[in-house]
């Protein structure tokens, strides 16, 4: 192997580790608004396991979609990503200010469905990224493990940081957090 060899095999780690942190932003931003709202250590582990599972899944579902029909939704998936994060944080958003206790539990990240969506919006812009992958990528396998222990180490730091801050928030804590997710729904979209 030679000295290009050498520097090509770094690019290929260089590229997959931005490309991980990147898809994880996704999820470390969720869990910090999911944070805020409350949530025991109990679901901070299954929900960043969950998020850890779909960061591995997806990417493999795009690279054997193909590259036409990633090509194709690329662009869709990025709008379903953010049409979820819009819908998440706009509930939140409507539910902190509503009185009573007969909120709705469509998108409550305590109840399976709820945490399946929630994993679902930060990982399926990794869908698309998986497409591309079997353009450049020769370890398929060690390039997925990495975008899920990074989707996972970054949605449990931001869901412990949430948490953390959540408690001197008070009553606004699910505000605000649904406000950030509301905010990185938008700039997904736009």
């Amino acid at each position: 192997m030679g000295l290009g060899g050498i520097y090509e095999g770094w690019g290929e780690i260089v590229t997959v580790a931005i490309m991980a942190v990147a898809l994880g932003m996704d999820a470390f931003s969720l869990g910090v608004g999911i944070g805020m709202k409350g949530i025991r250590l109990l679901h901070v582990l299954q929900l960043s396991l969950l998020i850890a599972f779909f960061h591995v899944l997806m990417p493999l579902l795009g690279l054997f979609t193909g590259s036409y029909v990633g090509h194709l939704l690329g662009q869709v998936t990025t709008f379903a990503a953010g049409g979820l994060l819009v819908l998440l944080g706009g509930h939140m958003v409507f539910n902190s200010f509503r009185e009573g206790d007969g909120a709705s539990r469509q998108m409550d990240h305590r109840t399976g469905w709820g945490m399946l969506l929630i994993a679902l919006s930060v990982s399926v812009d990794s869908f698309s990224v998986g497409v591309s992958l079997g353009m450049f990528v020769s370890n398929i396998v060690l390039t997925v493990l990495a975008f899920g222990a990074c989707g996972g180490f970054m949605a449990i730091t931001g869901l412990l940081l949430g948490r953390r801050v959540s408690r001197g928030l008070g009553d606004y804590g699910e505000a605000l957090g649904g406000a950030i997710l509301l905010a990185f729904g938008l700039l997904f979209i736009f």
